[in-house]
């Protein structure tokens, strides 16, 4: 079946006016064994960058599936893939929801033409899979870099409770803001900022994972409303901007909004709602309910004070009042040099 989404959102400007679709079920699937695609050599900040990753899964290269987590739309292993330490993700047939499952698969390739440090690489995604290695439940299959089995959820809520002092939330607190400016910059909105959605490397480096809810947009504009048959946009409730909980304006502030809650937790450890889902929904769109800086005693010191600050232009109701990716950088960097 044809993909609900426009190929236009899922692969770079300068190579989706030539791929013929026709009537094949993925823009991915047109190409032969072993081909890939290959964006030309750009530019990105100073730095030569090469796009490339594949569309084919060469799965006798593939070994030792081990389950690593889950989630709504998909379920993730760690294997090895011709030498490398990879991430497999699967991405289940919802029963439920057919469409929003297959709007996810399609949406975690918006970024995979994209490299940076504090984003997740993709190597490969496919619609097709072999018998030996097939599941009836499962849409298609992408392989990532394998960065590490800690996210941010479990660095702030774990049972080990790992030491997060100020310098050390900043920096992820920033690492998460680099790749927000990089996304945002190539018209890419996540739309699903949380800690669960945050890896952490064994050098100790936040990357941006799981891009299941993610849109591109057309020269960064913001789309005026959220389209019925979009319905995997919006993420999590308890980090979802008050415009999306309303069905309105999207534009990369969505992803600020969320990044403000991330932080929130990064410094308190605490969950940001306590209550009923529709109930917390309601009054964070007709109340201003947001998580509390006053009650906690990070916010009382001069440099809590700047954070909760920052903090609550990160969550303001209305987008325009936010502050963008590349603003809040400086911000961090001189919250760090206090510490």
């Amino acid at each position: 079946m044809p993909s609900p989404i426009p190929v236009s959102r899922l692969l770079p400007r300068d190579i989706y006016p030539c791929v013929d679709i026709g009537t094949c079920s993925s823009p991915l699937a047109k190409y032969s064994l072993g081909t890939t695609l290959t964006v030309p050599v750009q530019r990105l900040h100073g730095k030569v960058a090469s796009r490339l990753w594949s569309t084919v899964i060469h799965w006798k290269e593939l070994r030792a599936l081990q389950p690593v987590g889950s989630g709504g739309f998909g379920s993730v292993y760690r294997a090895e893939y011709r030498g490398d330490t990879v991430a497999l993700k699967r991405v289940k047939k919802c029963t439920k929801n057919k469409l929003a499952s297959r709007q996810s698969f399609w949406a975690e390739l918006n970024a995979a033409h994209l490299r940076h440090g504090n984003i997740v690489r993709v190597i490969a995604a496919t619609t097709c899979v072999p018998a030996d290695f097939g599941d009836e439940s499962s849409i298609g299959t992408v392989l990532m870099e394998f960065v590490g089995s800690r996210n941010l959820q479990q660095v702030i809520y774990g049972c080990a409770a790992e030491p997060l002092g100020e310098d050390r939330w900043l920096r992820y607190a920033a690492d998460v803001a680099r790749g927000l400016r990089f996304l945002h910059s190539h018209g890419v909105v996540h739309l699903d900022i949380k800690p669960a959605n945050i890896l952490v490397s064994s050098e100790d480096v936040c990357k941006i994972a799981d891009f299941g809810c993610s849109l591109t947009l057309d020269h960064g504009c913001e789309v005026s409303s959220i389209s019925p048959h979009l319905s995997h946009v919006g993420g999590t409730y308890t980090h979802r901007a008050p415009e999306l909980l309303k069905g309105e304006g999207l534009s990369p502030k969505a992803d600020i909004f969320s990044f403000g809650i991330t932080t929130w937790q990064l410094i308190t450890r605490e969950q940001p709602y306590t209550g009923d889902r529709q109930h917390v929904m309601y009054a964070v769109v007709a109340h201003g309910l947001r998580p509390s800086l006053q009650e906690h005693p990070a916010f009382g010191s001069e440099l809590g004070r700047q954070c909760a600050a920052l903090l609550s232009r990160c969550w303001s109701a209305e987008g325009r009042c936010r502050p963008t990716a590349e603003e809040l950088l400086p911000h961090l960097e001189q919250l760090r040099s206090q510490v």
